[in-house]
């Protein structure tokens, strides 16, 4: 086999249908004297934002929550973003799964809001619309040849290889001897840690420097004067950061040389370059590598700024994945949406301009932090809707929340896929495993899912 070296690189650098009348439902309205009594909610987006805000909505004693999710099975990134040697990240899905299970709360996959329903029609059937659905797209390179095959987001690659249904047409050429990650954060190391992982052994970066059969290539340069800067910085960060100066500067004892020299793959971070170009190949049918401009940094404090020297390096690569950040798409053109930075813009979770609409995790603040973080600002999202819907800012009355818009989703041949489904779909997964030995053999193909369903 081919010895690998993989690397990354980092730098500073429709229309409005009106909803059948409430008086049309008697079977579901039966319950109602005021939005206090039974308050009808939905959640757009089952990730961890939109499990978290309904478990927070789920405190009002008689609150129900419906979560509509475009994808036939439930969870997001959990299941679709999280590395397949990190296992214990999903054991939050025990806990989604706790909410999902009660009483007041349904899940409706299967369903894409801005397609199969508007969020008008939602904001008709529900007291309170909450937008969670995340960010489903990357942010763009911008520059020439990032269109070349051999070149995807590092979000996609990491959908193809945790099974998410729109990806799994990628293909990406892994044959290649080097492949370059543009960009440093934590999708950007997972990635290559999968790279450089041989499958049998796919157990953040402290992970990689002990990685068997790879080796670290560090700069000293590049680290120099850190010693004395990272004395103030929070602890996680000043670990990893020590970590990886005594990788770089440190000579390795006689086992772990032994072990660097016997490696057939290698790992780089490399700091102050910014990707002016994917190169070509001579035939110009695919990426063959990456003109990278060097910076250096101006200024001090807030105002430091990494500029380029005029100097130029071409790093040649076979696969190039660009992971400088997610980013969120419109869903709806109702919603006000803020392109440059990507979010819906809103005050603590309240979507600006216009009431009972409301939207948490990164759609509402920008792709950034881990699930606590999300824990955290969507209970606040949830925390600001209950307290609207106290003061008797959200529409009085009843409102028919499900039973109507099953109607609407019926009339246009949309079949959802309710949490039992999905656990038919996830023992499904389970026994497929267990005949490979493997934890679950995950279904990719959506109308798979929908006809082992009889959808």
């Amino acid at each position: 086999m081919a010895s690998r070296c993989w690397r990354w690189w980092g730098w500073s650098a429709w229309p409005r249908t009106r909803l059948p009348p409430a008086g049309s439902t008697p079977s579901f309205c039966h319950h109602f004297s005021t939005q206090e009594k039974t308050p009808q909610i939905c959640v757009v987006g089952s990730g961890p934002a939109g499990f978290y805000t309904a478990q927070h909505l789920l405190k009002h004693p008689q609150a129900h929550v419906d979560i509509y999710e475009k994808q036939p099975v439930p969870f997001g990134l959990v299941r679709f973003g999280v590395a397949p040697d990190h296992p214990e990240v999903k054991n939050v899905i025990n806990t989604f799964t706790q909410t999902a299970h009660s009483g007041r709360c349904a899940f409706w996959g299967n369903v894409e809001v801005g397609r199969d329903v508007t969020v008008p029609e939602l904001q008709e059937a529900y007291h309170a619309v909450v937008l969670s659905y995340g960010a489903e797209d990357h942010r763009a390179l911008e520059i020439p040849g990032e269109e070349l095959p051999g070149v995807c987001s590092a979000r996609a690659f990491v959908g193809w290889y945790n099974g998410l249904p729109e990806n799994q047409e990628l293909e990406p050429d892994l044959s290649c001897d080097t492949a370059v990650i543009l960009g440093q954060g934590n999708v950007a190391l997972d990635v290559a840690r999968i790279l450089l992982t041989p499958p049998e052994h796919l157990e953040e970066l402290r992970e990689m420097i002990q990685l068997p059969g790879a080796r670290p290539i560090l700069d000293p340069v590049d680290f120099l004067g850190l010693q004395d800067k990272i004395k103030e910085v929070p602890r996680p960060r000043k670990r990893l950061t020590e970590l990886l100066l005594r990788t770089a500067t440190e000579k390795p004892g006689p086992a772990e040389a032994a072990r660097q020299a016997s490696a057939s793959r290698a790992w780089g971070l490399r700091f102050f370059r910014s990707p002016q170009q994917v190169l070509p190949s001579p035939d110009g049918r695919r990426a063959a590598g990456v003109r990278l401009a060097v910076t250096r940094l101006e200024g001090v404090d807030e105002a430091t700024r990494a500029v380029p020297t005029g100097d130029m390096e071409d790093l040649p690569c076979g696969l190039v994945l660009s992971s400088i950040g997610y980013k969120s798409r419109p869903v709806d053109p109702s919603v006000p949406f803020d392109s440059k930075l990507g979010v819906i813009p809103n005050v603590e979770g309240r979507v600006m301009d216009v009431p009972g609409l409301y939207c948490s995790g990164w759609v509402k603040r920008g792709p950034t932090g881990v699930i606590a973080t999300t824990m955290t600002d969507s209970f606040l999202t949830g925390q600001m809707l209950l307290q609207d819907l106290k003061a008797g800012l959200l529409p009085s009355g009843p409102r028919p929340g499900y039973a109507a818009i099953q109607a609407l989703l019926s009339s246009r041949g949309v079949r959802p896929v309710s949490f039992s489904d999905w656990e038919k779909l996830d023992a499904e997964e389970v026994a497929r495993g267990q005949g490979t030995g493997k934890p679950r053999e995950k279904l990719v193909d959506p109308q798979e899912m929908l006809r082992l369903l009889g959808h």
